[in-house]
């Protein structure tokens, strides 16, 4: 599926199901020691996507921690994003002299449950959702997609950003616009002020992405 969304020069990998021959680093399997087995399996799948798409561009595969605010450690010079939902693990990963960020974000095609869009949504963003066609969920793909601003924000600011300090446009076409309200900078100095995406809804799943180079 994210061959669909994404460029070709990026490097991705997505599984539907868990392998078990899988294996983590031993450091990876501390963080995880406590863990249920439904956030075991999506773990280690993940990072067995990530590290499949870091030898596809001939980046070291070692280990891959969870960081500040669980954003993972990538090895220098890579930028990349994880996502996982149940029965979808994906990665895609970049050198960062061809991309500044990547944010990538898996959802099941299903509506928010109740009291959720209001709480993650502007009321700009609910108008232009109330006029787009039927048959999407409109709602869960907007959330997917600020969850892949977030991922594209937070690696390049070191900041949190909240789900209203973006303001999104989702079109029909298969793209999305956000516009950044809270002010922010790449680690260049640059200012950020929005990013483009593309999401696809395909076989029960909501895919969402960002490139931002």
């Amino acid at each position: 599926m994210l061959e669909k969304i994404l460029p070709d020069d990026l490097a991705r990998h997505e599984l539907f199901t868990d392998p078990p021959e899988v294996r983590l680093f031993a450091e990876e399997t501390a963080v995880i020691a406590r863990a249920v087995d439904k956030r075991r399996r999506e773990f280690t799948t993940v990072r067995h996507c990530a590290r499949t798409a870091l030898a596809e561009i001939g980046a070291p595969v070692g280990p891959l921690l969870p960081g500040e605010r669980g954003a993972p450690g990538w090895p220098p010079g890579v930028v990349g994003s994880m996502t996982h939902c149940a029965g979808y693990r994906a990665a895609a990963v970049a050198w960062d002299k061809n991309v500044r960020t990547i944010g990538i974000d898996a959802e099941p095609h299903e509506p928010l449950p109740d009291g959720v869009l209001d709480a993650v949504s502007l009321p700009a963003e609910q108008a232009v959702l109330a006029g787009l066609p039927a048959g999407r969920h409109w709602d869960r793909i907007l959330f997917s997609a600020k969850e892949s601003v977030y991922k594209s924000w937070f690696p390049l600011t070191r900041e949190w950003l909240d789900f209203e300090e973006a303001e999104l446009t989702l079109s029909p076409d298969g793209t999305f616009h956000a516009r950044l309200l809270k002010q922010g900078h790449d680690p260049q100095g640059s200012p950020l002020t929005s990013f483009n995406g593309r999401w696809l809804a395909e076989d029960g799943l909501i895919i969402t992405a960002i490139v931002d180079r």
